[in-house]
């Protein structure tokens, strides 16, 4: 049974209507492909026609538009230098050489080009075994019916998923700036196609979704490592706050009694209404560069300096989610808040002090 087992289902469930989703979108598709060849018999184009191999075009452009194997340039020119390339074949070999040569040059030629489209093995299959429209036509055989009509069928696709949801073609990262970290990882793009190279995955999956995917998992694990740990559990309570009224020299002398790094801005009934942080009144002493403290008007107010109240989180938040944004965004304090009330404040060090607990019976690395 265990052996019999690797011949199962290898595809999990799908989720929802996913089913009817990719079927109907595949309907439209070689639907506008065969209205495509129908005006062309109007106009006399002997030469469009639909190929069978947009079928298994129509699969990956529908079911996996987030394969790299499905995304438009590998498609289009996919299925066009197959046929080149098995239109030249049949010109030189006879059969039934022909066949084995077509699709295994193709694959090269595809590969060379970076791009890989399982159909287009079918296209040169499909034109070694009849190749009497493919002579006749020529090499606009290519172009037209092949190339046409994939094109027809991709920019249905295009259309068809993000009008249903799905990103196609896919996201790619950007060339210009190959360091910049993917989301809520510390990993770059370009190391992130290292992995996908290093485990030969990049015909299955692109760089931007491997780190859409790999920050999911992170987060999952940080909020296992937490046990549901949530910030109204390790916040600060004994909150000092001022209010938008408060002047700047009174809140200079809070943090200079209390030593702390930030005040919390709040209205009537604890309404969070922003933050000040150490910085923030640093800059407005600052005048060209040098501290001109005789230069404050002592009735400015903290409401004018203050940072927006935007970046608060909710009490029951899990306190894994705040990872990357004390990590990687520069974050030190986070309000806490329950609908608008501040109820407290996280810092970093709350976070490290989390981390560290249970740490002395965990072994050494």
């Amino acid at each position: 049974m265990r052996a019999w087992h690797h011949l199962f289902p290898a595809l999990p469930p799908f989720h929802g209507a996913e089913q009817m989703r990719a079927g109907l979108g595949a309907l439209l598709g070689i639907g506008l492909c065969a209205a495509l060849v129908s005006v062309g018999v109007a106009l006399d184009l002997s030469s469009l026609q639909l190929v069978a191999p947009l079928g298994a075009t129509a699969v990956l452009v529908f079911c996996v538009p987030n394969s790299p194997l499905a995304q438009p340039w590998s498609a289009i020119i996919g299925n066009m230098i197959s046929a080149m390339v098995a239109l030249l074949v049949i010109q030189i070999l006879p059969a039934p050489w022909a066949s084995g040569v077509a699709v295994g040059v193709a694959i090269v030629a595809m590969m060379l080009l970076r791009a890989l489209h399982p159909p287009g093995g079918a296209v040169a299959l499909l034109t070694a075994l009849d190749p009497g429209p493919a002579l006749e036509a020529g090499m606009i055989y290519a172009v037209m019916p092949v190339g046409l009509t994939t094109a027809a069928l991709v920019l249905s696709a295009v259309l068809y998923n993000r009008a249903t949801g799905r990103m196609y073609p896919f996201r790619q990262p950007d060339t210009q700036d190959v360091s910049a970290p993917a989301p809520r990882l510390g990993l770059t793009n370009e190391q992130l196609g290292a992995l996908l190279d290093r485990f030969n995955q990049s015909t299955n999956l692109g760089v931007a979704d491997l780190g859409r995917r790999l920050a999911a998992a992170e987060a999952q694990a940080a909020q296992h490592r937490f046990d549901g740990t949530t910030c109204a559990d390790v916040m600060a309570t004994n909150l000092i706050t001022v209010q938008p009224a408060t002047t700047i020299p009174e809140a200079l002398k809070l943090f200079r009694r209390h030593a702390i790094k930030s005040l919390p801005v709040v209205g009537t009934d604890t309404e969070l209404q922003g933050l000040v942080l150490q910085a923030d009144l640093l800059g407005a002493l600052t005048a060209q560069g040098k501290l001109a403290w005789t230069r404050i008007n002592p009735r400015r107010r903290v409401s004018d300096v203050m940072r927006p109240a935007y970046r608060a989180v909710a009490h029951d938040l899990p306190v894994g989610a705040l990872l990357n944004r004390l990590a990687a965004d520069g974050s030190e304090v986070i309000p806490v808040t329950q609908g608008n009330r501040l109820v407290g404040i996280l810092t970093r060090s709350d976070i490290i002090r989390l981390l560290l607990q249970g740490s002395e019976e965990r072994p050494a690395a």
